[in-house]
């Protein structure tokens, strides 16, 4: 260090010296200090001697002499250009200008970053006085330099003049004489925007200067003490001078001159609105003052919303608000350099890691990417090596770079402390105080910064040695949840009865070490339904061809894959580019060739977009990669013991707990705090890293995989070809790169029928109850990573907003109650559907056919002369037909297959599906091919892995499922049901033992797979000794009756609405849908008697099932265009109706659709409207629409302008459209038109959560998918009950009140009205809009308790 710290000496004496034998050349002009530190760091000032600039400067490096020349020469270039603007400044005509002697700074070479301090005494040569006004300097310009300068300075005067005399003549005309307001502030302070009084000032900068004491002779003790004392006072004191010389070099650049008799007449930022808005013209007052009562209003609601914005503004913490924002300015660039530092990191490349953060520091432009976490990423490193001066070179840095340590940057210097032996007291004790200073508690670095392996345990060593006794405070209470919906569920817990899960605590152990090792794997191979066949000899031939083949693929792949590795090592790429090796480094070779050969086994035979296969390869080693960051940490054993003591809340066997599981979790976090954090802490990549590795790994797999042409056919000639090609086509309109593989690899891998798949870990179902969701970033599954929130791939805006929320506990608990839901698999209907599935498959019961029940590809010559062209065309859309057949037949086998693979596998165990949302709250498995939501088939082999005996009503609820399923009897009573399953009893029967077999009544049900299980059920239910004691694993099902017309209805209190859904007590059901189509009868009637032509072809066509789909997506914002497409294929399906008359009457029959739910929901078209308008309004303005849902959810909608970003690689640019980028303009269209729906999706899944929450206390079994409750056939009677309670909870909310008064304070409370006249119009017109609740009508939601088929 001695040896470097002399070359640093010579370096800055030698840099010095030019600088000064370069200035000796140029005559220097008097030039002003803010110009000088205007220059955004080209000319630094040497303010210090060179000791110390040897200190501070830690992130030089040595220049060339061919850079340090050109250097000198752009220097001094740039102070020709600054020494003519002085001469422009002094020779404006202005008032009361202040001279004062200006002293010429001198600026280093090859300075890195501005360096404050006091500065060394001018030489009499530097020192001049300001010539006087219209004086010019050009000692060191040429003549015609000069001459330029001077023409531009007599245009800008001319320009200057007609601005002034054109203000005064404005001001004049427009605005009243008023007094000038004295004031005691000083003459700068009287100056406005606009006018161009330049005061040049003369006051110093006040300075600090640094310890003298040499760096060669300063203790460890020292060197950390300047570090962490060097971050507070400068870097505020820079921000504030930077601060003033912008608003300096603003004021005199150059604005039009105003006389001092026009000043009074501004009006300062202070005044009140009515004051401001006297400057506008004439006609934008006659327009802002025409409607008195207007705005008596519009004062009314900005006075009531600045008194709210006051109060929060109070309430918050502002320093903190405003670091969260600037913490997401550079998204995407910011998330690559903490991605790329973490992974050279995770992969031992200091060396790359310490290079690349000094490369991006060195250079203000990159520098602005750099945040502080950014910075701590490098002094974690150094504290886990105990180097305590590389954590104080580091502190240095961030002063440079303007930025303040944070809880990371002191939690890391406290960690080197406790690592070091040898740590003095003061060190520790300095450390502290600048944390108080900086507004830190000591408490927060324990509650919440991140800790890796032993990082808190030498944390809290650090401090033990100035405080033995310290213990950190971690009673962290939550903030109770603040939504009035539940409080009584969280503080009244005296009749709660949380059920257990039928397992001994022993059991639950030995299934989470059973999870653990398959998430630990990343992926799981099980049995293929399809293995059932017999094995062909031409079977095991393929099946031996392509595993020597894969064998082979390995080998070439992982050879491919080390001497790219090797290129991108040593490539000789600037330091401060990305480049992909650190994210090769940090698996085992053979994982990356694993990853790829899967990719190529999966991939279907037409082939997969390139984004997307580039995609899921990255994802699959961030995957593998994240478990590994959690083995690395040590998190994976304090995990395992927490899960452990965890079993004790869910286990049978264990005593009663009044605890939900989040908080039971938390509970034993807090116990076991010692060692690693278990939540967070680990980058997620961006979406351009994960595609730019993918697409890397597609390139050499691409380039190196080859077969022989003659491995299935001898005759051929033999040469290696690829297996994969790299080709385009057209998706729409848009040219996307594909790969595709050979026909000869698909023809191996389907003759070979494998008997393996292959899947990610995730895609399965958990063998344990999930991790409990206890904040944003931790919850469901052990290891794999999973996002809380449903997002599109790279946008954070959800993200953002939700670790700002501090309610989101009824939240979590939901997702927490639907995961814990233990599942188990209808064996015997499986059977029967995978025998079904083997044989030929079945398109009436979705069984897909295999792919040798396709469709003939026909095939032709183009070039022969006997087609014509006519013929050659028709048989061209033969063949595009039959191979898009093909491959949709493709499609739906492979998806069955899995499903049903998966299914098989777990046929003996009891599994889990955790739970996560999309940002309108809408919870979902997280699985995604086998799961509860899925088709019918999928829905009927999944039943309760908890049975329940049926009880009295049990068994009726059961069959009157069954007629639900079968859709036969919609309009019937619950009575009419019952009776109708008892006379079709012998048909149940009949299904049940003899599916295949016997009348087949099941089939022909709308849901015939789950019809056929109920049929099951109900047998075995009748059959047993006595049915109110059978114990029943099979969910009832509880669907709401268009559900989204249900809240428009109760929001609206609309009378009419309500009943026509089912809100209001009735002896039958209500069908909206048929009530539609008979109003739609009746207008058709009226316009064919009057002659309509379109009215009379019409008749007898009219049925519910034509208007449903329509009906149903109205008020999920279906458009005219979308409602016309949808009643266009219901037409086509009737045979009957005349082909060449379906366009007319599909935009005839949209248009008294909608006129009949006008009629019939006149409430629902106003909520509607006024959503659609305050959102078109919102984003015109510059917004995208948020709101926060009843129980506290913070909702944004993530649609803007699209924009392009070209990804560049080796194999092909890819040209992402990125549409939820927050720096562009919001999309009106789509903000205006997904508002209503995505509002009302997100009182539905409010709905949803509240009758989860209450039926979890209540002991129930509860799942859902959206609008239709699961749960035993025991315990129906109370879902019921719950779920129309919460639903009128729910709507005596003031819901459309709270949310006009969040969207007036979110996008009108502080605004400035004196803005421009046409912005001020929107905005007023915005306010008065959001203000305007439409009113509602006089339905009581007291009689949805009553309501029989509200939920049925």
């Amino acid at each position: 260090m001695s040896l470097l710290r002399v070359c640093a000496l010579a370096r800055c004496l030698h840099r010095r010296g030019l600088f000064e034998r370069c200035a000796a050349r140029v005559s220097f002009a008097d030039c002003c200090h803010l110009c000088v530190s205007r220059s955004s760091g080209a000319v630094r000032r040497i303010s210090v001697t060179p000791l110390q600039l040897q200190k501070r400067n830690v992130s030089f490096v040595f220049p060339k002499a061919e850079d340090g020349k050109k250097r000198v020469l752009e220097q001094s270039q740039l102070l020709d250009v600054l020494e003519a603007r002085i001469t422009q400044l002094q020779s404006d005509v202005v008032l009361d200008v202040q001279h004062a002697k200006v002293q010429f700074i001198k600026a280093p070479s090859a300075g890195r970053g501005g360096i404050s301090g006091k500065g060394p005494k001018s030489t009499p040569k530097e020192k001049t006085d300001i010539p006087k006004s219209r004086q010019t300097v050009a000692k060191g310009a040429s003549k015609s330099q000069t001459s330029r300068w001077m023409k531009k300075l007599t245009e800008e005067k001319k320009n200057k003049l007609k601005k002034q005399q054109h203000l005064e003549l404005k001001i004049q005309k427009n605005v009243k004489e008023k007094p000038t307001a004295q004031s005691k502030a000083s003459k700068s302070s009287l100056m406005l925007p606009g006018t161009s009084k330049k005061i040049i000032s003369t006051t110093a900068k006040k300075t600090v200067p640094f310890n003298k004491k040499k760096r060669g002779h300063m203790t460890l003790s020292d060197e950390i003490r300047a570090a962490v004392s060097s971050t507070l006072a400068p870097a505020a004191t820079a921000t504030a001078t930077a601060g003033a010389a912008t608003a300096a070099v603003t004021a005199a650049a150059g604005r039009a001159p105003m006389p001092a008799a026009a000043m009074p007449h501004k009006v300062s930022k202070g005044k009140p609105k009515h004051a401001k808005k006297q400057v506008c013209s004439k006609e934008d007052q006659n327009q802002t003052v025409t409607d008195a009562k207007e705005l008596a209003e519009l004062e009314e609601l900005e006075k009531r919303l600045n008194e709210q914005l006051n109060q929060w503004t109070s309430s918050h913490n502002p320093e903190r608000l405003q670091e969260a924002t600037v913490g997401t300015a550079c998204g995407d660039i910011v998330l690559s350099i903490c991605a790329y530092l973490e992974g050279c990191v995770f992969a031992g490349d200091i060396d790359r890691a310490h290079s690349f953060l000094l490369s991006q520091h060195r250079v203000m432009s990159r520098r602005k990417h750099l945040n502080t976490d950014i910075y701590n990423i490098l002094m974690r490193v150094w504290a886990k090596k105990g180097t305590l001066n590389h954590i104080g070179r580091i502190f240095i840095l961030l002063e440079e770079a303007g930025l303040k340590p944070n809880l990371g940057s002191y939690c890391a210097a406290l960690e080197c402390m406790g690592r070091n032996p040898n740590c003095s007291p003061k060190i520790v004790t300095r450390c502290l105080s600048q944390m108080e200073e900086d507004g830190l508690s000591v408490d927060d670095v324990f509650s919440q910064c991140v800790f890796r392996q032993d990082e808190r345990d030498m944390v809290l060593k650090a401090l033990r040695i100035v405080q033995p006794d310290y213990q950190p405070n971690l009673n962290v209470n939550a903030s109770p949840c603040s939504s009035s919906l539940v409080q009584d569920f969280y503080t009244q817990r005296v009749d709660h009865q949380y059920p257990k899960l039928d397992f001994t605590r022993e059991e639950l152990q030995e299934r989470f070490k059973q999870q653990l090792s398959i998430e630990q794997s990343c992926t799981v191979t099980i049995d293929s339904v399809e293995a059932v066949k017999p094995v062909t000899k031409n079977m095991a031939k393929m099946r031996k061809l392509l595993a020597d083949q894969r064998a082979h693929w390995q080998n070439i792949l992982l050879q491919a894959l080390r001497e790219s590795k090797m290129i991108l090592a040593n490539t000789n790429t600037k330091d401060y580019r990305l480049n992909l090796y650190p994210y090769l480094c940090l698996l085992q070779d053979s994982e990356y060739v694993d990853i790829m050969i899967q990719s190529v086994a999966n991939m279907p035979p037409s082939g997969e977009s390139l984004k997307v296969l580039a995609s899921d390869l990255g994802n699959r080693v961030y995957t593998k990669y994240f478990v590994r960051q959690k083995y690395q940490s040590q998190a994976v054993e304090k995990l395992s013991n927490i899960y452990n003591d965890y079993t004790d809340l869910l286990a049978k066997d264990t005593k009663e707990y009044d605890v939900l599981p989040r908080e039971q979790w938390c509970k034993l976090e807090m116990e076991q705090s010692s060692g690693p954090t278990l939540q967070g802490g680990e980058i997620q990549w961006p979406y351009i890293v994960t595609l730019e590795l993918g697409t890397w790994m597609v390139d050499i797999m691409v380039k190196n995989l080859k077969i022989n042409s003659d491995i299935l056919n001898p005759a051929f000639d033999r040469k290696l070809i690829p297996i994969l090609y790299h080709m385009y086509t057209f998706r729409s309109t848009r040219q996307i790169g594909f790969i595709k593989p050979h026909p000869i690899l698909t023809q191996m891998q389907q003759d070979a029928t494998e008997t393996k798949l292959t899947f990610d870990s995730y895609v399965m179902p958990m063998l344990c109850p999930p991790v409990p969701w206890t904040s944003v970033k931790f919850g469901a599954y052990l290891l794999t990573p999973t996002k809380l929130m449903r997002t599109v791939e790279g946008a954070t805006q959800h993200e953002v907003l939700l670790e700002k929320c501090q309610n989101l506990q009824p939240v979590l608990d939901s997702l927490n109650q639907l995961g814990n839901c233990a599942w188990t698999i209808n064996k015997p209907l499986l059977d029967i559907i995978i025998s079904i599935f083997n044989d030929r498959g079945s398109d009436k019961l979705d069984i897909p056919p295999p792919l040798s029940e396709a469709p003939q590809i026909p095939h032709f010559n183009p070039q022969d002369p006997s087609y014509t062209a006519s013929e050659k065309a028709h048989m061209k859309k033969q063949v595009i037909n039959a191979k898009k057949k093909c491959s949709e037949m493709h499609s739906l086998r492979m998806d069955a297959l899995y499903k049903l693979s998966i299914a098989n596998h777990m046929r003996d165990e009891i599994f889990w599906f955790p739970h996560n949302m999309d940002f309108r709250g809408r919870t979902y498995p997280c699985p995604p091919y086998f799961n509860h939501l899925g088709s019918d088939v999928t829905r009927a082999v999944l039943v309760f892995a908890e049975g329940k005996p049926l009880g009295p009503k049990g068994l009726d609820w059961l069959k009157i499922h069954l007629v639900n399923l079968t859709g036969l009897k919609k309009r019937s009573s619950l009575q009419g049901r019952l009776e109708y399953a008892d006379t079709i009893m012998e048909d149940i029967l009949d299904s049940a033992d003899n599916p295949l077999n016997g009348k087949k009544w099941w089939m022909n049900a709308d849901e015939p797979w789950q019809a056929l299980a109920c049929c099951m059920e109900i047998s075995n239910a009748v059959r047993s000794p006595d049915p109110t004691q059978f114990i029943s694993h099979f969910p009832v099902h509880q669907d709401g009756s268009c559900n989204g017309l249900q809240h428009y209805a109760a929001l609206g209190r609309d009378v009419i609405g309500a009943k026509s859904v089912n809100l209001m007590p009735c002896e039958v059901p209500q069908d909206v849908y048929s009530g539609v189509a008979q109003q739609v009868e009746e207008f058709r009637a009226r316009d064919a008697a009057s002659g309509l032509k379109i009215a009379q072809a019409l008749e007898g066509f009219i049925s519910r099932k034509v208007v449903k789909q329509t009906v149903m997506t109205v008020v999920y914002g279906v458009t005219r265009y979308g409602g016309r497409l949808q009643i266009e294929k219901r037409l086509k399906e009737i045979d009957e109706f005349p082909k060449e008359h379906v366009w007319d009457a599909s935009h005839y029959l949209v248009r008294l659709v909608f006129s009949g739910l006008k009629e019939m929901f006149t409430g629902t078209r106003e909520i509607q409207d006024w959503l659609t308008e305050s959102a078109r309004l919102i984003s015109k303005s510059g917004h995208t629409v948020e709101w926060v849902t009843p129980l506290g959810l913070p909702i944004i909608q993530p649609y803007h302008r699209t924009r392009t970003q070209m990804l560049k690689s080796t194999i092909q640019h890819i040209n992402l459209q990125i549409s939820h980028d927050t720096k562009q303009r919001p999309d009106t269209v789509k903000q205006k038109n997904a508002f209503p729906p995505n509002f009302i999706h997100s009182l539905d899944s409010t709905h949803m959560m509240l009758t989860s929450l209450h039926c979890y206390s209540a002991g129930l079994t509860f799942v859902s998918v959206h609008d239709c409750f699961w749960t035993h056939a025991l315990t129906v009677d109370t879902m019921n009950k719950v779920c129309r309670e919460q639903f009128v909870a729910l709507h005596n909310q003031p819901i459309l009140q709270e949310l006009s008064n969040f969207l007036l304070y979110k996008y009108c409370a502080g605004l400035q009205t004196e803005a421009i006249s046409k912005k001020y119009q929107e905005y007023r017109r915005l306010m008065l809009l959001i203000a305007k609740v439409p009113k509602t009508g006089d339905f009581d939601l007291e009689q949805v308790k009553e309501s029989t088929y509200f939920f049925s």
